[in-house]
């Protein structure tokens, strides 16, 4: 391997910046992304980082995590040419002009032949390398790319579906003031999701006014925490939540005048609610029924409540089913629009889609929810004669090999497409299988943001200026993207020329211009991101270029939320509000407020036809009816535990941190099991075992926890990564998540995988 990589230490470039200076930039290993700031050495190392007071967000908080971000920066991980698969499957190194030549033919032979809807696009950026994935989704509609996915379609798309159908767009809680917080298949200790998670955590626990519910298998370090720790057998969510909320109606603590004034379609609900068997359904889910109600009625009498679902229940049985139901707590007792309570916010990009269902796979014919096909179909949609196949495949920022279901599903699917191209930082799992490789600048080496812009009732964000000069040999996602249009020949030359002279002039100008060659040329417009960057783009101050797409941001969403953008302090209205918000996100490297909201505000982006909450949804109404009365079917002779793949913890994150060096603890990721299951087997603490399911198998340390409920075991998520050693070798710590996991054990409405609940066996190895 030591073809592949750079094996020293430190592949950055030497620092242009003062060692004893601290810079402004974003952790990038959790949806929140917090504002820090990092001293660089001379020779390109982060020395020291903290959080950044000054950001508006986070106000210097960070977790223990972002700490560790030199490991990803400066590890030896990080591949400094293109590379080609070669006929004996070996990767060589090869110059980026042929590269991107052959990839444009291969590219265009496959629209060509086949039609330019068989190239599938998978990528989002992860948790903060959101400027490259519009300029690779422009790319591929120019090639007449119509299928794509990312990360969100293993997660949130259910969820996605129920916030659509009910308010019109996703919905955030007000942890900072709420009264009762609710978490339901969330650690926000480890996982966070909402600004400040640890301090809003501790606050809450230690106020007596204040109550914490938490819904979990495990006694996490947030259910430690909790007022009432409703701890679930695995995979028994959706009977534990009818409990909670058929309590609330049978006991008449529904906020009725909020229901006839707000919400739309509840008789139906309601009915069912009312005859729920609570009783039967706390036995179901291994809940004491007193522990239940006692919840349920702290929740329906406090002045607010709000709540958060995450991966327990997103990556579990009955997943949307669960999503519509934990709903039902913030809706029936009012607590929406509202001073600690749920909320509809604003965006600067909608990646939830709105929640819409836009059509089905070409090939299994999966609801495709936000815009995305879900990921334990795309093997399917490849593995097959059928005519529609997909046949091309660009990887960008994501390993799928490693992160979704059926790892050698996976790789038997990258092997049958015609061209694959994978870009990213290091030579991944996936790459390994990619006829094309193409490293790209790090993080830390470009403009970069993200759009997880979910916060209310301010929303902020923050482009990051780049705090070291690109790696030797790696070129940023846009400009791969825009050299990759331009070989193919999709865009003449002379357009590019014409928007770069208008540019020149101002942006009033441009504006013109680029309108008009979109009205000319159709390809101008799918691929109106990587126009913007090259035309638009190096007016930017500061080199900012990848930032351009703001600029079409920016004028999209003023019209929509411009009374938000001028509480906010962005003055003006029309274009000239777009110009001054473009101007606000252009200069925020420590971070912006972008709109400001009053709690009524809600209401104002509610958008459902009669502007009212929304719970008469017949596709949920169906799965209750159908959902057992027994509980489900949780083990078997052959595989009597239930896995849950993919534990967040201290020192798991995103699958970017692959120096395994980084976990100060747990640096394999012991699976976790009960001390009454270990006992049972004859296992201790330097016992290694192996876990086997219906999918694989994989041999690992253990640690014997309280933490597990008899019959439940965890791994970590982020581990069985390969790395190399000082001389290149391969070598891979812990266990690899998804070689244990099924593509086909999946939700039935939203395709989302069930990587929390993994039927397993476990034996002495």
């Amino acid at each position: 391997m030591t073809d592949l990589i750079d094996t020293e230490a430190t592949v950055a470039p030497h620092s242009p910046h003062d060692p004893d200076q601290w810079h402004p930039t974003a952790c990038i290993l959790c949806e929140n992304n917090c504002g820090v700031e990092i001293k660089v050495s001379e020779t390109g190392r982060f020395t020291r980082i903290r959080g950044d007071k000054a950001h508006p967000e986070s106000k210097g908080y960070t977790c223990e995590k972002a700490l560790r971000l030199d490991h990803y920066q400066n590890g030896r991980h990080r591949l400094t040419t293109p590379m080609k698969r070669m006929p004996d499957g070996t990767h060589q190194p090869i110059d980026w002009d042929t590269a991107l030549q052959e990839i444009a033919d291969r590219f265009l032979a496959v629209r060509n032949n086949h039609g330019g809807e068989k190239i599938f696009y998978y990528g989002g950026g992860g948790q903060g390398n959101h400027l490259n994935p519009p300029h690779g989704i422009a790319l591929h509609r120019a090639f007449g790319g119509k299928y794509r996915s990312g990360a969100l379609a293993q997660e949130k798309t259910g969820e996605f579906w129920i916030d659509g159908q009910m308010v019109g767009g996703h919905t955030t809680g007000d942890f900072h003031h709420t009264e009762v917080a609710i978490f339901v298949g969330k650690n926000p200790y480890q996982s966070h999701g909402i600004a400040e998670a640890r301090r809003v955590l501790k606050a809450i626990a230690n106020d007596e006014n204040r109550s914490m519910v938490v819904i979990d298998p495990r006694v996490s370090e947030t259910a430690a925490l909790a007022d009432y720790h409703l701890q679930v057998r695995p995979g028994t969510d959706a009977w534990c939540l009818q409990a909670l909320v058929g309590t609330i109606v049978q006991e008449g603590l529904t906020d009725d005048s909020f229901i006839r004034d707000h919400v739309t379609g509840a008789a139906g609900p309601l009915g069912r609610f009312a005859v729920v068997p609570v009783q039967k359904y706390a036995d179901i889910c291994g809940v004491p029924e007193e522990q239940i109600r006692a919840a349920a009625r702290r929740i329906a009498t406090a002045k607010s409540a709000c709540i958060y679902e995450d991966l327990g229940i997103q990556m579990g049985i009955n997943s949307t089913l669960c999503s519509y139901l934990n709903k039902m707590l913030w809706v029936l007792t009012g607590n929406f629009a509202k001073e600690g309570g749920q909320n509809r916010h604003t965006h600067l990009i909608d990646i939830t889609g709105g929640g819409r269902q836009s059509g089905v796979s070409p090939v299994t014919g999966e609801r495709i929810i936000a815009g995305l096909v879900p990921c334990n179909a795309i093997p399917a949609e490849i593995l097959t004669d059928h005519p529609e196949r997909f046949r091309a495949m660009i990887i960008e920022a994501s390993n799928p090999v490693s992160s979704l279901a059926d790892t050698a599903r996976w790789i038997e699917a990258l092997e049958a497409l015609d061209t694959v191209v994978v870009i990213d930082v290091a030579m991944t799992e996936s790459a390994r299988h990619a006829d094309y490789v193409l490293p790209v600048s790090s993080q830390y080496e470009k403009w970069e943001a993200t759009f997880f812009t979910g916060e209310f009732p301010q929303n902020t964000f923050q482009l990051r200026k780049p705090l070291l000069p690109p790696a030797p040999g790696t070129i940023s996602e846009p400009e791969i993207h825009t050299r990759i249009l331009k070989a193919a020949g999709l865009i003449p030359e002379q357009t590019f020329e014409e928007l770069r002279a208008a540019a020149e002039l101002g942006r009033a100008e441009f504006a013109g211009a680029f309108f008009e060659a979109a009205a000319k040329d159709p390809t101008v417009g799918a691929a109106a991101q990587i126009v913007l960057y090259d035309t638009l783009g190096p007016t930017l101050p500061d080199g900012a270029q990848n930032a351009a797409l703001l600029w079409a941001i920016a004028h999209r969403v003023a019209p929509k939320f411009s009374a938000a953008i001028n509480r906010a302090g962005i003055e003006g209205e029309g274009l000239e509000l777009g110009e001054n918000l473009f101007e606000a996100l252009l200069s925020s490297q420590r971070g912006v407020v972008f709109t400001l909201d009053d709690y009524e505000n809600s209401w104002d982006y509610v958008s459902t036809p009669d502007g009212k909450i929304n719970i008469d949804l017949p596709e949920m109404l169906e799965l209750l009816d159908a959902l057992s009365t027994e509980g489900p079917t949780l083990t078997s002779d052959e595989f009597p535990f239930i896995l849950a793949a993919g534990e967040r913890r201290s020192f798991t994150a995103n699958a970017i941190m692959r120096d395994p060096d980084w976990r100060k603890r747990d640096r394999s990721g012991a699976l976790r099991i009960s001390p009454t299951d270990a006992t049972r087997l004859g296992f201790n603490e330097d016992s290694r075992v192996k876990i086997t399911t219906p999918s694989g198998e994989a041999v690992s340390d253990i640690e014997i926890t309280e933490i597990m409920q008899p019959g439940n075991i965890s791994i970590p998520n982020g581990l069985g990564l390969d790395y190399p050693d000082e001389t290149g070798e391969h070598m891979i710590t812990g266990v690899a998540p998804n070689r244990l996991t099924d593509e086909n054990h999946r939700d039935e409405f939203a395709g989302t995988p069930f990587h929390k609940h993994v039927p397993a066996r476990l034996e002495l190895a």
